[in-house]
């Protein structure tokens, strides 16, 4: 209790609210709640009630016949898991409760009844079988048995026979292909394979010239001898020509020039080099060594420095 509720009145403590003295209002208020403790004492220490429950053991069980459950009630109850409580019959708001109906199964045994397809597809079948009454045979037919006569008759052709014909036919074509190409070939390296074999026979390894100035024509066979390989070209339109001489030598160029070119050119001649070689031009006439061959060019042909430089690099 603050001291502000505490009023002291000839050294006595009084409460400023009830007008008793402090010391009677504690007593007053322990003894409250001591009759207080006493009373919810005894409420909670009150003796149990006895059991009113019926003995299982002096009550018999009534006998109730035993109650099969349809699959419909069962599902019914297996879906509604709520407590079942029993209506009065006096309440009518309500739908009464679901009854469950056994449906009956009926068989029938109603005939089997054909498809109306099926059925006139076995009426067109039966008809078919059924024979005909003999009848005059029809152009067509009389057509058709004439050509089935003819084709049994008729006599196999024998293809084996035109085979072997075939296959030579195909066999001489082919060759004549060879040949033909064969002959163009031949034909196109003919000078060539004529030096080759004029070189064999002259026991030198002369050439022929790769380059060859336009208008002009390889005339004749190709010439040798021993140690000496000719061929003579000959002009288009022309009577003019002149002869390409191949002949062993082992002069170089300074023999060359001393032993041949001067005293055929009497000093007048002109000199070129091309890939190495040193040519000698006089007149009409040229002359070079390479490898161990004298080549001489002769004749009344007016050839340009520039061609004989050509024919001398293509040997």
């Amino acid at each position: 209790m603050s001291q502000n509720n505490v009023v002291s009145i000839a050294g006595v403590d009084y409460d400023s609210h009830s007008g008793l003295p402090v010391e009677k209002k504690a007593a007053a208020v322990q003894k409250e709640l001591i009759r207080t403790q006493a009373v919810a004492a005894k409420g909670i220490h009150k003796s149990h009630q006895r059991s009113t429950a019926l003995n299982r053991k002096f009550v018999t069980k009534s006998a109730k016949p035993a109650v099969s459950k349809s699959a419909s009630q069962i599902h019914v109850r297996s879906m509604d898991m709520r407590r079942p409580v029993k209506r009065s019959p006096h309440i009518s708001k309500f739908a009464r409760e679901p009854q469950a109906v056994q449906a009956k199964r009926t068989e029938s045994h109603a005939a089997h009844v054909a498809h109306p397809v099926v059925a006139k597809a076995h009426a067109s079948i039966h008809k078919s079988h059924i024979a005909k009454p003999a009848s005059q045979p029809t152009a067509r037919d009389i057509k058709h048995a004439a050509m089935g006569k003819a084709l049994a008759n008729a006599k196999s052709v024998d293809h084996t026979s035109k085979q072997p014909k075939k296959r030579a036919f195909n066999v001489a074509a082919a060759s004549l292909g060879v040949l033909l190409i064969a002959g163009y070939f031949t034909y196109v390296n003919m000078p060539n394979l004529s030096v080759r074999v004029a070189a064999a026979q002259a026991g030198i390894d002369a050439s022929y010239p790769e380059y060859r100035p336009v208008g002009y024509r390889l005339n004749g066979p190709v010439s040798f001898q021993d140690g000496q390989v000719s061929m003579n070209f000959a002009s288009n339109s022309s009577s003019v020509a002149f002869a390409l001489n191949q002949s062993e030598s082992n002069w170089d160029s300074s023999a060359l020039l001393e032993k041949y070119v001067n005293p055929r050119s009497k000093g007048n001649y002109a000199t070129y080099s091309d890939a190495g070689l040193t040519i000698y031009t006089y007149g009409t006439d040229a002359a070079w060594v390479n490898g161990g061959i004298l080549y001489t060019v002769e004749g009344d042909a007016s050839l340009s420095n520039e061609q004989i430089r050509r024919i001398a690099t293509s040997m």
